[in-house]
């Protein structure tokens, strides 16, 4: 049962990977459509501020330039139009806008506008510098937090010391145009810096959801695979001893064969029930049941066993952790040795709860080989579940051959164990 869990399974719940889910194109319409702007609104809301065109044309219509003034200018203007049509155009939620520009490909191209704007700027007028609201938008676009704050800023003072140059004086300058133009500049790339940061807060949230659902579906695997162990391990013992016993009865009292066939099938049917309660996720023992089953089993086993147990009322967590160690720690007698005693002994104390599951007896051959196995891999989880701790080994050479499990658990916990 422990082939359905693997090591890369219990590495994935304390280093879950990176989703990539995000550039699936159903999971980024999820996302567009959680942060409640459109790709048609992002659209028209980026391509609203192509209104900065309008001073330069009105500019171009009243003083035309001449020859080769004015191929360069209506060439600085398509160049400028491609650019920020191109930036703009994906929704910053979608893997393209996240993927297509690199820091260094992001800062040429900013520089190369600035240096386009100044350029126009100075050929035609002040008119131009309203292309810096493009620029700061590109800017707020395409750079991390850091770099686009410097630039948005750089490019509102650059705004200002522009057409205070152009103008001449400080005195001359025309500021009704300076101060909403510098503003603009500055709040279209600060919005872009929003939405950026909010496209950035839907990733990781988008992230964190894919891996913690990763986590969900590993542990379900762990829970069924430490379920299924710990069931069918000791009820798939069970029925082979009594199989065992009633084929060796078969010849010499076949009545009393008969009835261990009978108990067979009820073994075989109570582990089917168990399986599919186990599947289902509703798996509820107890530890007075199974108690009682450990007797029987070790019984049917040839094993004495002697249990020292004072009923008390114990919290719900507590009482299923103790029901798993039981099963497991006889299940590993059956399994692993050749143990003619067993001990069981529960203590309760007032803090604690402290259970120990001896045999005195050899290890089998084949036992004395394997490593740690995952019914007490799978047993130690859910005592740390609850706070415990657990203790398995060798008994001391001054008690003879044999193997104790001893496991202590707080008794005032009412966590129940992860199923």
């Amino acid at each position: 049962m422990a082939s359905l869990v693997t090591e890369k399974d219990r590495d994935a719940l304390n280093h879950p990977a990176v989703s990539e889910n995000d550039t699936d194109p159903s999971t980024v319409q999820e996302m567009i459509s959680a942060s409640g702007i459109s790709v048609r609104l992002w659209r028209l809301y980026a391509y609203f501020w192509f209104v900065c065109l309008f001073f330069p044309l009105v500019s171009l219509l009243q003083t035309p330039p001449l020859g080769i003034r004015l191929l360069l200018t209506i060439s600085g203007l398509i160049i400028f139009v491609v650019a920020y049509f191109w930036v703009m155009w994906p929704h910053p939620l979608s893997a393209r806008a996240r993927t297509r520009l690199g820091f260094r490909a992001s800062s040429i191209l900013i520089t190369g506008l600035t240096v386009l704007v100044l350029i126009l700027s100075i050929m035609n007028g002040s008119s131009f510098l309203w292309l810096f609201i493009g620029v700061s938008a590109i800017a707020g676009i395409t750079l991390s937090f850091r770099n686009a704050s410097i630039a948005v800023m750089g490019l509102t003072l650059l705004t200002v010391a522009a057409n205070v140059s152009i103008d001449k004086t400080i005195v001359s300058a025309n500021w009704l145009q300076i101060i909403p133009l510098a503003l603009l500049v500055r709040g279209l790339g600060l919005d872009m810096i929003g939405f950026v940061r909010l496209s950035d807060a839907m990733r990781e949230l988008q992230t964190a959801r894919a891996d913690l659902a990763h986590q969900a579906v590993v542990q379900e695997r762990l829970r069924m695979a430490r379920d299924l162990h710990d069931l069918l391990g000791h009820t798939l013992s069970l029925i082979a001893l009594k199989s065992q016993l009633a084929g060796r009865l078969l010849e010499k009292d076949p009545q009393a064969a008969t009835v261990q066939v009978h108990e067979v099938e009820r073994v075989a049917r109570q582990a089917l029930h168990d399986v599919r309660e186990a599947v289902a996720g509703y798996r509820q023992l107890s530890l007075r049941g199974e108690l009682d089953g450990a007797r029987q089993i070790l019984e049917a086993a040839g094993i004495k066993c002697v249990i020292e147990y004072e009923p008390g009322l114990l919290p719900a967590g507590t009482d299923m952790v103790l029901a798993w160690i039981v099963r497991e720690g006889v299940t590993n007698i059956i399994r692993h040795s050749r143990a003619q005693h067993a001990l069981i002994r529960i203590i309760s104390a007032d803090d604690h709860v402290r259970a120990e599951i001896t045999n005195y007896g050899t290890p089998r051959e084949e036992s004395s080989t394997v490593e740690k196995g995952s019914g007490l891999t799978g047993l130690a989880e859910r005592v740390a579940n609850v706070g415990g701790k657990l203790e398995a080994g060798a008994l001391p050479l001054s008690e003879g051959p044999g193997f104790q499990l001893k496991v202590e658990i707080p008794a005032g916990s009412n966590r129940m164990v992860p199923q």
